[in-house]
């Protein structure tokens, strides 16, 4: 794949560097935009996390620092991880969650083991006391076409993703809070909701991502209407593909730039679940190969009708993004904190002022 050059990356993200470094003092103020419904994933402030927020949030926890930019931002809750070190001044946070209206959802790490119960539940107690009423986990590592060699290996480790549902269940039910298994690139539809219906648990429902399952080669319009019964939260984004020798590439971009039916896909998920919190979780990176052309793509879904490859095909020329993707990988510290800023202003705009999401 063709980068883009240095002059064509720096236009793709003019007007961002300016805004991606403000000071201590500016990053702590009110909201200087319009509040909107949508709430951000941490993943989302990958970049800005890595290189400490260029200064910016000294003193503050991560996921107080999150809530910090996210409220400025004008989005209306966060999605993230709780670890060591926010839990000392969990209730702080909760505190300035409460006084900003906005909402806290946690991201938790299933047990690994019965002997890693205690942990989970820790987990799940600190979660609470953040004011979390739901959270968001993956059952099973990696991207399936990248992980496991052979549908045998996918299937252990999917029953290893079931126990430790078992194991957590009486934990969630315990302290009442929902657990939300994102599809996560791993089990396709039918598979997905197996494993939800064999737990039969008011506590465990689905974090609907609405891109991952392209890479399945399943049509998100498709994937949004299988998952909305049993939606906790979602993970709103817009993806953009372009094909390539193996397969396409796939990549986050910002919201209104890629080929996903947002509209559609809202209205789907908002007669199903009115209430459901939309996380943006785009995440600015290179993009994604799938190599659905290889023979090691299919190794784990060798009984899948060729229609499935064919329609995706179609999908993936008609709606293919009309320009190379950005390296972001290629770009300085600074470059890239301002190209994850754009993606993330523009998309909550676009939330705003396309989607009625305010």
């Amino acid at each position: 794949m063709k980068p883009l050059n240095r002059r064509e990356a720096l236009v793709a993200i003019a007007g961002a560097g300016s805004a991606a470094l403000l000071s201590p003092s500016e990053s702590r103020s009110e909201s200087t935009s319009p509040r909107t419904a949508m709430g951000i994933v941490t993943y989302a402030f990958g970049i800005h996390q890595k290189n400490n927020w260029s200064g910016r949030h000294q003193g503050l926890t991560p996921a107080m620092a999150l809530l910090e930019e996210s409220h400025r931002l004008g989005a209306a809750g966060i999605q993230v991880e709780l670890g060591p070190k926010d839990v000392a001044d969990i209730a702080a946070l909760r505190l300035r969650a409460e006084r900003y209206q906005m909402y806290i959802e946690a991201s938790l790490t299933l047990p690994r083991a019965a002997t890693d119960v205690d942990r989970f539940e820790d987990s799940v107690k600190v979660a609470k006391s953040a004011g979390a009423t739901v959270a968001r986990a993956v059952i099973m590592p990696g991207r399936r076409y990248e992980q496991f060699k052979s549908l045998d290996e996918f299937r252990l480790y999917e029953q290893r993703g079931l126990q430790a549902l078992q194991w957590a269940e009486p934990v969630l039910a315990r302290h009442t809070l929902r657990l939300a298994i994102e599809n996560h690139k791993d089990q396709r539809i039918p598979e997905k909701l197996e494993t939800i219906k064999r737990l039969s648990s008011e506590y465990v429902g689905i974090c609907v991502d609405l891109g991952n399952s392209f890479t399945l080669l399943e049509e998100p319009l498709e994937t949004a209407r299988a998952f909305a019964p049993y939606a906790f939260t979602v993970h709103f984004k817009d993806q953009a593909v372009r094909e390539n020798q193996t397969g396409f590439w796939f990549a986050d971009v910002a919201l209104g730039e890629g080929f996903l039916d947002l509209l559609a896909l809202v209205k789907v998920l908002r007669q199903a679940k009115p209430a459901v919190h939309f996380n943006l979780e785009v995440i600015t990176r290179d993009p994604l190969n799938v190599p659905i052309l290889t023979d090691e793509y299919w190794a784990t879904m060798p009984e899948l009708p060729a229609r499935q490859l064919a329609r995706a095909l179609r999908i993936i020329k008609a709606r293919a993004f009309p320009k190379p993707f950005v390296e972001v990988s290629h770009l300085s510290p600074r470059r890239q904190m301002a190209f994850e800023l754009r993606n993330i202003q523009q998309s909550l705009n676009y939330a705003r002022e396309q989607l009625g999401l305010t």
